[in-house]
């Protein structure tokens, strides 16, 4: 029973709420032991918070899911869990990571992006998931509500660039999952699907990718990050490139649709994530 409601809270998709870190890390700020317990409270509130959105929604779409080959399996859809007890633990959640909210100094703040971080995830998965494009922003919208409570939240002033990089990776993201779907057999295509050709889906992700090295490329060169992180940064664009190159590889393979799981089966992908780190923590290099 414990493990049908861990699954219920899908904790591996986590990892999209490392968003929330990457104001600490690229302002090198991890040396400031207050900030990063004030991110870490950050990062849970969101898991969290993630979580019991995860729950409603599969709450609401129990019945639905239950007649679906693969989704059928869901601890809602399947019965291992039953209604009352995940409403239980979706609500005992939300408490949780708003009490942790207000644990911080920029509590307000923190409050009104988990707030608006529902509010959008809600209206996606109650009726604008059948909009398209929009559904896509929606979902971008969620990694840049992460990145904000990284940054603003805690006190740490945002590139712009960066916010930018984090909106179109997003993007990206987002429109390589609805490509990776879109190989899946009819009866378990999302209806939305029906409203992106492939040949849309591929410009969406040519130009969502060709955004995010843009971006990135050049907040890597900006003046300020050249003074804070000097050369190293820059050499990491090519990593990037190849991590986003290679991302479209999978994804014209079927693969992309769960970003959490494919970016940690993928052993190039990784290899260029722990070249990116290596780099970027390495001493100046000129």
């Amino acid at each position: 029973m414990m493990l049908d409601h861990l699954r219920l809270m899908r904790p591996h998709q986590w990892l999209k709420n490392g968003f929330v870190f990457a104001g600490l890390i690229f302002s090198q700020s991890w040396g400031n032991f207050e900030l990063m317990v004030e991110v870490l409270r950050a990062f849970t509130a969101f898991c969290f918070i993630s979580s019991a959105v995860y729950i409603l929604n599969d709450w609401r779409d129990r019945a639905q899911d239950a007649l679906h080959p693969v989704k059928k399996f869901r601890p809602l859809a399947s019965g291992a869990v039953q209604a009352p007890a995940a409403l239980g633990l979706a609500a005992t959640l939300i408490f949780a990571g708003l009490g942790l909210a207000l644990f911080n100094s920029g509590a307000v703040w923190l409050l009104s992006l988990l707030a608006l971080y529902v509010t959008i995830n809600l209206a996606y998965s109650w009726g604008l998931k059948q909009v398209p494009v929009v559904d896509v922003f929606l979902i971008a919208s969620g990694f840049l509500i992460r990145l904000l409570a990284g940054t603003v939240a805690v006190g740490i002033a945002p590139s712009r660039w960066l916010l930018l990089t984090g909106l179109f990776v997003a993007l990206f993201l987002g429109f390589s999952k609805r490509k990776s779907e879109s190989f899946h057999t009819p009866e378990q295509q999302r209806a939305v699907l029906q409203s992106y050709s492939p040949a849309l889906l591929d410009v969406l992700i040519a130009v969502s990718m060709t955004a995010t090295i843009t971006t990135y490329s050049l907040y890597a060169i900006s003046p300020e990050i050249q003074a804070l992180h000097g050369e190293r940064l820059m050499l990491t664009v090519p990593l990037v490139v190849f991590g986003l190159f290679r991302y479209c590889y999978q994804v014209q393979l079927g693969k992309g649709e769960d970003v959490s799981k494919d970016l940690l089966k993928d052993p190039w992908i990784l290899g260029a994530m722990g070249a990116w780190v290596l780099l970027f923590l390495s001493t100046k290099l000129f």
